[in-house]
């Protein structure tokens, strides 16, 4: 009996194995890095610019090619855990992106900089749903435990990132935003080669689609290209390209089945899908908001974006305090409960917004709405990704772990784009007929729907993980 509970995660008393949060601990410290890199660099912008002798609109790429390069990568963390084993992909990207670190703070012009992040975020690219991969794996059907205490961190990492700049620029070169990850690179090095379990067995070397990967990637990277730049003519063509080489895509993968870049049978049950429509919604809903709400503070309230630290602290506070309990939530209440229930709860913390938009500003409902829109928000991820990784097999990780992250990262700029296109609609509208809510208000209420709209998808998860266990079982013998 005892054998069999350590087996499953858990030893005799009840606990998880000590590896378990070993994983956690070196997976989690690539994916804060990955993220604190993509944020640290924004504060610097201005002072990157005087000292390489550019402007704004060249060192801006410091940033958007750090994105970029992050989505390009993704398609292929599938193929290379195949191929090679988790453990060892793991450790060339956290080498590459350790030397492309190097290299950035070493930087001779604005273009050698920007090449360096690239490189930079190709690497970093992969860090991210390699974390999620190896913690699903540890963890198994206990991975909401697991996801609750890592997603802390990477939290953390935009509140960190501006504020270890500010410190870092106002003692120091802005090369030592980048030099900084040298000493944390080489520690996460050491703890990858020494905890990290040796995965080889799990391989599978299959051949790479080299079509799918010519189609996917640049339409990922063009997509958010278009997506920041819906307003004018090569924005908008941009994401009719992307739109064609996506469809293209599809059709390439259902012709190939499980040989294709991302394997589309994965969409084919009840869970997975269910959990990837939940995640697109909800990151849709969390980015839009932060591209709506500081917007309306600083353009309709009058606010100075040196305020917007503090204006808008309530909604991370939020999301740190139900994080570190989702775990005993999920189990408690259920998978189903607890994402439409953390939707509904973001919803209603939205809905204040209404009446703010229509009033003047009240810092004490902003500060409850904010703090209410946080906690439910940060209710929506853990059981949806745990339902989507417990839904499929160890085998099927890596290519659940790619098409998962691609789907996360594109609701964010479609429905910021979706929330942006409508005000300057709604704005322009204004000047010439008499609406019955301000352009901010019929904004948020869009905002509303695709929250609402969420809880409705999140309805369609299991009830528990004992559920989601169930039906893989079923499909298994099917």
């Amino acid at each position: 009996m005892h054998v069999k509970a350590k087996s499953d995660g858990l030893d005799a008393a009840n606990q998880l194995d000590p590896l378990i949060w070993k994983i956690t601990a070196v997976a989690v410290l690539g994916a804060f890095l990955a993220q604190l890199d993509a944020t640290i660099a924004n504060v610097s912008l201005s002072n990157l610019a005087t000292d390489l002798h550019t402007g704004l609109s060249t060192i801006q790429w410091v940033t958007s090619g750090y994105l970029l390069a992050l989505t390009l990568a993704l398609p292929m963390s599938g193929w290379l855990v195949d191929r090679m084993g988790a453990k060892a992909v793991y450790l060339w990207c956290f080498v590459a992106f350790t030397l492309s670190s190097a290299l950035c703070g070493l930087a001779w012009s604005a273009h050698s900089l920007i090449a360096f992040r690239v490189i930079q975020g190709i690497s970093g690219g992969l860090l991210a749903p390699m974390a999620q991969m190896m913690m699903a794996r540890a963890a198994g059907r206990h991975m909401a435990r697991i996801v609750g205490y890592s997603a802390v961190p990477v939290l953390l990492a935009p509140i960190l990132g501006p504020v270890a700049a500010g410190l870092i620029l106002q003692y120091g070169s802005w090369r030592w935003l980048f030099l900084v990850n040298l000493p944390f690179g080489v520690l996460a090095l050491v703890l990858a080669a020494v905890f990290l379990p040796d995965d080889r067995e799990h391989t599978r070397p299959r051949q790479l689609d080299w079509i799918g990967l010519a189609l996917l990637s640049p339409s990922l990277v063009i997509f958010l290209y278009g997506a920041d730049r819906i307003g004018d003519h090569l924005g908008q063509l941009a994401v009719l390209v992307s739109a064609m080489l996506l469809t293209l895509f599809l059709w390439n993968a259902k012709r190939k089945g499980d040989h294709a870049l991302v394997d589309l049978q994965l969409f084919q049950g009840k869970v997975f899908p269910a959990a990837a429509v939940t995640q697109f919604l909800s990151n849709g809903a969390l980015f839009a908001g932060q591209m709506l709400i500081p917007i309306y503070l600083i353009q309709a309230c009058g606010r100075s974006p040196s305020e917007m630290g503090w204006l808008l602290a309530p909604l991370g506070l939020g999301m740190l305090c139900t994080y570190p309990s989702m775990g005993a939530l999920t189990r408690r209440f259920g998978i189903r409960h607890i994402a439409a229930g953390g939707a509904s709860l973001a919803l209603l913390g939205t809905l204040p917004f209404l009446y703010l938009a229509d009033h003047s500003l009240n810092l004490i409902v902003l500060s409850i709405a904010l703090f209410i829109r946080g906690a439910g928000q940060s209710a929506v991820g853990i059981p949806s990704i745990s339902a989507a990784y417990a839904s499929v097999s160890k085998k099927e990780l890596p290519m659940a772990s790619t098409s998962l992250n691609i789907v996360q990262r594109l609701g964010g700029p479609t429905f910021t784009t979706l929330c942006a296109t409508f005000l300057g609609w709604s704005l322009a509208t204004q000047q010439t007929h008499q609406l019955s809510l301000t352009p901010y208000a019929w904004t948020f209420v869009l905002l509303c729907v695709l929250h609402a709209a969420t809880a409705t998808a999140a309805l369609r998860l299991p009830r528990s993980m004992d559920e989601v266990l169930a039906q893989r079982s079923t499909a298994a013998n099917a």
